[in-house]
């Protein structure tokens, strides 16, 4: 058990550190330059593809393909897996220098993605806990919608709230107004910082918020705002710590994702690992196998999405890169985390959703992880000449060069 991963410990102490750093070395230029496309991929096409995974089990359940789960469950589970973690996917991009359009798209989509989904696993979680034989589909529907805009914009306030009472402490906490210039003491500045960069977590997590999206828009006005009045041994000692950290927090996750399949008794099902990651052969087959529903899921979430951006972009998003998107829908640590944390009875449901779980995060992380640099070489969709800077192009933060 010592080696077992363990949800409390990668939501409390793994998982802020790396949401944190993104947001703080985030190139918020290209960032909002894209924020419509990678909002419509992050939360609507996030929601599409639980819909399409979490629906697909709860029918094929009831079709008795493999064991029945109730509809919360099986749209929380729907929730849990679309989850990307495209980091292979965005270091191989880094080095093959693509379309910096498709990389910030892949990228931008997979941090909001995270919390996103962790926000819709905790809204389906919740409904299950609640008593809802009395209660139509609509509203509970319309419940479910309630909890999630309060989860994601609540977190979202509190998280900007919180950066920007950092950044007016560290702007007014200077000089001889107070007797005591931070910036002449980068020990005490930097604890200031960490203190405020985990602050938003806790609070959040204390008032049944999200944790993670407090932290990730904290992260994104620190940097900002706060980042530009620390003094310039901090501002190199915050960026490197955070990403020291992130990247030690990182090979944690998955040295303990590796070892935790040895960490539990499994219960495996062929048909609905297969129905899980292959639907798109439903079509194609019929009622065929199941690790088709996430790759469905996540191809109706990326083509019809790209078509219609593509009305209102400059930058048309081309059907290679399209291609790309959907291929580098990588399930990572956090799927896993959140499997576990459901509350499902008894514990055969449990070990099943875990079991399911893992697979596809291995599936993905090997096959299409694997596979992703022969594929941009195949379709050849690596810049080859830089693009020239749009007038419409921003900079919104010298961080972006340091």
């Amino acid at each position: 058990e010592e080696e077992m991963f363990r949800p409390n410990m990668f939501f409390l102490l793994l998982l802020p550190p790396i949401i944190f750093e993104s947001g703080y070395s985030l190139h918020k230029g290209n960032f909002f330059q894209n924020i419509g496309s990678i909002i419509l991929f992050s939360v609507f096409g996030t929601a599409i593809s639980a819909f399409i995974v979490g629906g697909g089990i709860y029918f094929l359940g009831r079709c008795v393909f493999f064991s029945s789960v109730l509809c919360s469950p099986s749209f929380a589970f729907g929730s849990l897996i679309s989850a990307v973690d495209p980091v292979a996917t965005i270091a191989i991009f880094n080095a093959l220098n693509v379309d910096p359009v498709l990389n910030m798209l892949v990228f931008g989509e997979s941090i909001l993605n995270d919390a996103v989904s962790i926000v819709l696993t905790n809204t389906a979680e919740g409904l299950t806990r609640e008593n809802m034989s009395d209660v139509s589909g609509w509203q509970t529907f319309l419940q479910a919608l309630g909890y999630f805009l309060k989860m994601f914009f609540g977190s979202a306030a509190l998280g900007t709230l919180t950066g920007l009472i950092s950044a007016l402490i560290s702007f007014f906490s200077f000089g001889d107004t107070y007797h005591i210039d931070l910036r002449k003491t980068p020990s005490l500045e930097f604890g200031m910082m960490i203190i405020f960069a985990y602050l938003p977590y806790g609070l959040a997590e204390g008032i049944s918020l999200s944790g993670i999206m407090a932290i990730l828009f904290s992260g994104i006005v620190m940097s900002h705002y706060t980042h530009h009045n620390l003094s310039p041994v901090t501002q190199i000692l915050m960026q490197q710590t955070l990403r020291t950290v992130a990247f030690m927090c990182e090979t944690c996750v998955f040295a303990f994702l590796g070892l935790s399949i040895f960490s539990f008794p499994h219960k495996f099902e062929m048909s609905f690992v297969i129905w899980c990651i292959v639907g798109i052969y439903f079509l194609l087959y019929f009622l065929d196998t199941f690790l088709v529903l996430v790759l469905f899921g996540r191809a109706v979430n990326i083509f019809p999405l790209s078509y219609l951006l593509n009305f209102f972009r400059d930058h048309k998003i081309t059907p290679k890169m399209m291609f790309i998107m959907w291929f580098s829908g990588l399930r990572g640590a956090i799927p896993y985390a959140l499997s576990l944390h459901l509350g499902l009875e008894p514990i055969e449901k449990r070990q099943l959703i875990g079991t399911t779980t893992i697979i596809i995060v291995l599936f993905t992380i090997l096959l299409l992880g694997g596979g992703t640099m022969p594929l941009i070489r195949l379709v050849d969709i690596e810049d080859s000449k830089p693009r020239k800077r749009n007038k419409k192009d921003i900079n919104l933060s010298k961080t972006e060069k340091m």
